[in-house]
């Protein structure tokens, strides 16, 4: 993977965390369920770690 192509996934995973991120504030507010939405956030935590670390080894 090009150091290009880590930074455009970065990105996309950047603006789908804030979307969900979004999407459980509103689930909260109504008292919703939270867990998977906050799993989500979890697991791209992880994925948004792994990139970074691609990142500064493509340096």
């Amino acid at each position: 993977m090009t150091r290009k192509e880590i930074e455009n996934e970065i990105a996309a995973l950047k603006l789908d965390y804030v979307r969900i991120q979004g999407d459980l504030d509103k689930l909260e507010a109504t008292g919703a369920n939270v867990q998977n939405a906050e799993n989500q956030l979890a697991r791209m935590e992880e994925q948004l770690k792994d990139l970074n670390h691609k990142l500064a080894e493509a340096k």
